[in-house]
C-alpha cells in the first residue's frame, strides 16, 4: 500500500516492482525478482518463464498495471503457484484508485508442504 500511496496509479509495472523491492529490503524480507522457473512437459524441459517476485520462499507476487484483472491473470498466478509449489500468491493491479480494489490473494490448490528449504523450488 505504501508504494501505491507514494507513486499512485498509471505507471509501468517495472516501476512498481522496483518500489516493492525497496519496501521488502526495508523490512528485511528475502525475495527474488524475475526468478526463472522451468516448465516441463512429459518430464522434459520445454521452456522457462519469470515470476515478478518470490517472497520468503512462500509467496508469489505478480504485479500488473492494467485496466482490470481478468480471469486469465488469476489463472496465470495459480499456474505459477502450482509449478513453484508456493502456497500463496498475490496478484496486485496498481492501476486502480484504491489499491485494495486491485489486490487478489490466491491459494495453490495443489500445495504440498515441504520438509525443508532444499525441497522448495523457490
Amino acid at each position: 500500500m505504501e508504494v501505491h500511496r507514494d507513486v499512485g496509479p498509471g505507471l509501468p509495472e517495472s516501476i512498481y516492482i522496483e518500489c516493492l523491492e525497496l519496501e521488502l529490503r526495508d523490512r528485511e524480507l528475502t525475495f527474488e525478482r524475475q526468478r526463472v522457473v522451468p516448465v516441463f512437459y512429459k518430464g522434459r524441459l520445454r521452456t522457462r518463464y519469470r515470476v515478478d517476485l518470490a517472497v520468503e520462499h512462500t509467496v508469489i507476487v505478480e504485479v500488473k498495471s492494467i485496466a482490470e484483472i481478468l480471469p486469465v491473470h488469476k489463472a496465470q498466478v495459480i499456474t505459477y503457484l502450482m509449478v513453484t509449489n508456493c502456497p500463496v500468491g498475490l496478484l496486485i493491479n496498481f492501476n486502480v484508485p484504491r489499491l485494495m480494489d486491485g489486490v487478489r490473494r490466491l491459494i495453490n490448490p495443489r500445495y504440498k508442504q515441504s520438509v525443508g528449504p532444499e525441497d522448495q523450488t523457490l
